[in-house]
């Protein structure tokens, strides 16, 4: 599959709803220790919904489901994470546009813009310790893929990688936002719940087309 079109797109929020079902306990456990403990529930209620609108909508565009998942992940999930999430996604289906079939470039103009949207309304950078920290790679390294030419399985695998070391690098970062910013340096060397969110994000997109080669 050397792209996505609006079947494969609502395989890909299906495969986040399962992924985010299967992490829900280790993404509670990951949030108590820095927040409220309640970002498996926030991530299972937002894609829960996301899948829900994919099964239900007659949208034939790409774009335009992925706003439509957004919207209803901001819905269902209120919370901040839920919103940050439900804005990337709402951003990056807007970036998409009328594009029936998404390569590595439209890939990247979505990760970029789904980014960027969460870094604007979260009033956050990489290096705060936060879902931008495994987004932010995973973008650069789809933007890179997309001016070499490389192939759609390649630049997926590639960056979700870089997701995982972008996750693994925030370990050492001390905490800037919300609750788990009171610990500051206890948050030194603990995995970001919301990276881990990123990561788990990216590889469903790439776990889709791994499957469906």
């Amino acid at each position: 599959m050397d792209s996505l079109d609006i079947n494969a797109i609502r395989s890909v929020l299906s495969q986040l709803k399962q992924i985010m079902d299967d992490q829900r306990d280790r993404l509670i456990a990951l949030d108590r220790d820095l927040g409220d403990g309640d970002l498996g529930l926030t991530m299972t209620k937002a894609f829960t919904a996301a899948r829900e609108t994919a099964a239900t909508s007659e949208e034939t565009l790409p774009g335009k489901l992925l706003m439509l998942a957004g919207m209803a992940m901001a819905k269902a999930a209120p919370s901040t994470m839920g919103t940050l999430v439900a804005t990337g996604f709402m951003r990056g289906g807007k970036a998409i546009g009328d594009q029936e079939r998404l390569g590595v470039p439209q890939l990247a103009a979505f990760f970029r813009a789904f980014t960027d949207g969460i870094m604007e309304r979260g009033k956050t950078r990489p290096g705060n310790k936060t879902v931008v920290d495994a987004l932010n790679p995973a973008a650069e390294t789809l933007e890179q893929a997309a001016a070499q030419g490389k192939q759609l399985s390649e630049a997926l695998a590639a960056a979700s990688e870089a997701a995982a070391r972008g996750n693994e690098a925030a370990r050492m970062m001390k905490s800037q936002h919300g609750k788990a910013a009171v610990y500051q340096d206890q948050t030194i060397g603990k995995e970001d719940p919301g990276a881990s969110v990123g990561v788990l994000i990216v590889q469903a997109f790439a776990r889709v087309i791994a499957n469906h080669p």
